[in-house]
């Protein structure tokens, strides 16, 4: 089965990306978080460093572009075939507030008619150059049923992957998917389809096969992957249980990369936090030393319940 790693802004840089890769794999797209176009700035440097080819190698890499100006969009896109990338993805799906407000990601779902207009530019341009656009989406704004509209205006497009997020934009990421919807897109999408959401186990794959009366394949995971990187591995046959000696590897060689780029410890630890939220499911038993690993401030700290408690019991 096909895996793609979902874009997770803050987390799945190049650094992650490659440490990754190199740990685990069993990846066939990678998702970069997105960037963010605007007038005479297709890319920013932080942006254009995380694409380059020499910071991806080995990588099946897929820029996102969030945005809902078709001219920011191509722009953007032409910085980006020069850098020999020939797949883009739109992201129509993230729920943030501030993006949101500004008719972007998710927000754009709720103005058909704009959306409709600016996938007729960027899909012209798209068949012009031989470049692939897939779009990543959720039903809707504020009502499932925005979803039977929406799949129209996309069957009309030739997108080359169409990733459902079976949520509403005011669910955000809570409760659980919108099964039925994906279920009218099996049956109703003209165009190749991708799952994604709530998928964090072998367990919830065939679950979700089953329900759907199909394996799901591709799928797109995100938090999942984050939570379990072993996950990747057990749903293609390769592992059955998660390796903590993997896991070890891929937060020293983090710890470490972040080490060579940021200061002080503090902005280290905040990264590191970050994927504690995640990991922490993984040592239930531990619980209160990941609460105290949380409020480390100090390097010493940090590694003193990390090396003492948490990974060298496990691995």
């Amino acid at each position: 089965m096909k895996i793609y790693f979902a874009p997770l802004e803050g987390i799945t840089n190049h650094i992650f990306r490659n440490t990754y890769n190199e740990i685990y794999g069993n990846i066939d797209k990678y998702f970069a978080p997105f960037i963010s176009p605007s007038e005479n700035c297709p890319l920013t440097p932080r942006e254009r460093k995380d694409l380059v080819p020499e910071n991806n190698i080995g990588i099946n890499l897929v820029p996102q572009i969030l945005c809902s100006r078709s001219d920011y969009f191509i722009e953007s896109a032409k910085e980006l075939q020069k850098m020999g990338y020939r797949e883009l993805n739109l992201n129509l799906g993230c729920p943030s507030g501030t993006v949101c407000s500004k008719t972007k990601g998710a927000g754009f779902l709720k103005e058909p008619t704009l959306l409709q207009s600016f996938l007729d530019d960027i899909y012209s341009y798209s068949e012009s150059e031989n470049m692939k656009i897939s779009l990543k989406t959720r039903l809707g704004f504020q009502d499932p049923e925005e979803f039977y509209n929406l799949l129209e205006i996309f069957n009309s497009f030739p997108v080359s992957e169409l990733i459902v997020h079976p949520r509403i934009r005011t669910d955000y990421y809570k409760g659980e998917p919108r099964k039925e919807y994906f279920a009218y897109a099996l049956e109703h999408s003209d165009n190749p389809l991708v799952y994604n959401g709530n998928i964090c186990s072998v367990n919830d794959h065939k679950k979700l096969s089953d329900s759907f009366s199909v394996s799901l394949d591709p799928v797109m995971l995100g938090r999942g992957l984050i939570t379990d990187p072993s996950l990747s591995g057990k749903l293609k046959g390769v592992t059955s249980e998660t390796d903590f000696s993997k896991l070890k590897r891929l937060h020293d060689t983090l710890y470490h990369e972040y080490q060579k780029i940021m200061s002080p410890d503090i902005n280290v630890l905040f990264k590191m936090r970050e994927l504690w939220t995640y990991w922490r499911v993984l040592f239930e038993d531990k619980d209160r030393d990941i609460k105290r690993l949380l409020k480390a401030k100090k390097y010493a700290e940090y590694e003193s319940i990390v090396y003492s408690v948490l990974l060298t019991d496990k691995s």
